[in-house]
């Protein structure tokens, strides 16, 4: 079984802002696969189907951001799923719009949210895919930002790669970290149209 967990805020207030976007793809992988993920489990909504051929249980922490580690613990101990069974899925501020950053584990590079994962599995080895979301800008502190919308001329980019990273999810699981690596590293962004 694999746990697919994209992490956000839960309520209309935060609804398609930056530090959703892993709610985003879970909602695309809800939709391409016919999951519903809207039983409440663990401090989360959760669904349970297959991909692939494979047993995926996806995951929207409802604990707000900075304590996604209680949700997905709770999700990976009730259902017995191995941290190598995981892949986390969160906005990145050092990415441009669209850019999709795969990796097997390391520093939550200060994202608050993979730092409470971190915080309560023990561990950072367990594998996490990156979307950018823009950089930035000087003017604007982080709260703020990572809280805002999407400009228009971004959202499409966006869109794509929710799609992307969804694809990105599966061949995690199907083929293996390395090849979704080669797949998606560095692919797709708002810039690079």
């Amino acid at each position: 079984m694999y746990v697919i967990a994209g992490l956000g805020n839960p309520g209309e207030k935060y609804d398609k802002t930056r530090h959703n976007v892993g709610f985003e793809v879970i909602d695309v992988l809800s939709e391409r696969f016919g999951i519903p993920v809207k039983t409440r489990k663990c401090k989360g909504r959760i669904g349970k189907g297959v991909i692939a051929g494979m047993d995926v249980i996806l995951v929207k922490p409802q604990t707000f951001m900075n304590l996604s580690g209680e949700c997905i613990r709770a999700v990976l101990d009730y259902y017995q799923v191995p941290v190598e069974n995981l892949v986390v899925l969160c906005d990145d501020i050092h990415l441009v719009a669209g850019r999709l950053r795969i990796r097997k584990g390391g520093s939550d590079g200060g994202h608050h949210g993979l730092e409470n994962i971190i915080l309560h599995l023990r561990t950072n080895e367990f594998k996490r895919i990156r979307i950018g979301v823009g950089i930035q800008p000087e003017y604007m502190d982080r709260i703020r930002f990572v809280l805002s919308r999407f400009p228009e001329e971004e959202r499409e980019v966006m869109e794509s790669a929710y799609r992307r990273a969804s694809d990105a999810a599966i061949v995690l699981f199907a083929e293996g970290v390395d090849r979704a690596m080669n797949l998606y590293n560095g692919k797709g962004s708002y810039e690079s149209t």
